[in-house]
């Protein structure tokens, strides 16, 4: 049986993984998840992510991050399903709970976080929107 949609699955086991206090979790590895897992680690939502062989199939061993024994991520959940693409322009994107969290956002320019899209076009006059992915807070 073939997966649906392989993003919300990395993300469910991210989520049940940190609700056990896990260390780490595997997932299988694609270079598109692997990009999603570069976001997280550059917004520090995880310590890191490093590919295994796990019965000669690629794996990403993602490196989960805690602070005083609490998860960092408290919600990880999928915006855009592969049934319904959602789209968002650069001026339609406000911060996520006041900044506390982000929003994956894939541009033509590849996946970045909607902060660093801020960052990024704050004094240029070119606004990047795309596909949102997800939202991690």
């Amino acid at each position: 049986m073939s997966m649906q949609d392989p993003i919300a699955d990395m993300f469910t086991r991210v989520r049940n993984a940190q609700q056990r206090l896990k260390p780490f979790v595997l997932c299988p590895k694609t270079n598109y998840k692997a990009t999603i897992l570069d976001v997280l680690a550059r917004e520090g939502f995880i310590n890191g992510y490093e590919t295994v062989e796990m019965d000669g199939k690629p794996q990403l061993k993602i490196q989960l991050k805690y602070h005083d024994g609490q998860s960092v991520i408290h919600k990880i959940s999928r915006v855009s399903k592969p049934s319904l693409p959602v789209y968002a322009a650069f001026d339609d994107m406000e911060p996520v709970c006041n900044g506390l969290g982000i929003r994956i956002i894939s541009t033509s320019n590849g996946l970045m976080s909607d902060r660093e899209l801020r960052a990024l076009h704050a004094d240029k006059k070119t606004k990047l929107g795309g596909e949102v992915v997800g939202e991690v807070l």
